[in-house]
């Protein structure tokens, strides 16, 4: 069953668009709901002054997602995470959470409008796109902070490793040294025996 649109459905399409659907949805959801009306070619004139409404319509809705894509491509979104001991997230970044984001700014777009090129998976910099109306897509930034008591308590584990690992190459190169040291009173003891051997050996000779 052929139908147009008169507002935006996300799963069918935007405002003004002919489009199939089955016949039990048009009659039980879109047209009771005025998101559609039956394309209906028997009623030209209807659909004429239809299409001419929903020009109005598509219009004034094409500015405001513009007046909303020029504020959307000025915003960044700082996101506070927990890191792993591989660096990787606890947890990847969703566009639902984005949607939420973007919310607590005053920007209501839906999670289903917005899409990222890749998972965000690591602290760093991203950009995610909105489509918000056909023809129109906003970029905003994204920026993934590690969470800074995380960042402070993996700081001091670090300190605490690097003077553990301070203080046993102390106690080696002091354990090296005492050996040294041992040797080296054995070397001196060992000469002076011999010393103490030769003199015996020439008083004896004389």
């Amino acid at each position: 069953m052929k139908v147009i649109l008169t507002e935006r459905v996300a799963t069918l399409g935007n405002i003004g668009e002919v489009v199939n659907v089955s016949a039990g949805h048009a009659r039980n959801y879109l047209i009771p709901k005025k998101f559609a009306v039956v394309a209906d070619d028997s009623n030209k004139k209807t659909q004429a002054h239809l299409q001419k409404m929903l020009a109005k319509k598509m219009d004034a809705a094409k500015k405001v997602a513009t007046d909303l894509k020029d504020q959307l491509d000025k915003v960044e979104l700082d996101l506070i995470k927990k890191v792993g001991a591989n660096g990787v997230l606890f947890g990847t970044v969703t566009t639902n959470e984005l949607s939420k984001h973007l919310a607590a700014k005053g920007f209501e777009v839906a999670r289903r409008v917005i899409s990222l090129a890749a998972p965000i998976k690591t602290v760093g910099n991203f950009e995610a796109r909105a489509k918000l109306l056909s023809g129109v897509e906003a970029t905003f930034k994204i920026k993934v902070s590690i969470d800074p008591k995380q960042a402070e308590e993996m700081k001091k584990k670090a300190e605490e490793a690097a003077a553990r690992k301070a203080q046993k190459e102390i106690e080696k190169a002091e354990a090296l040294a005492a050996g040294k040291d041992a040797e080296t009173a054995e070397e001196v003891a060992k000469t002076e025996d011999q010393l103490l051997s030769e003199e015996a050996n020439k008083i004896l000779r004389d």
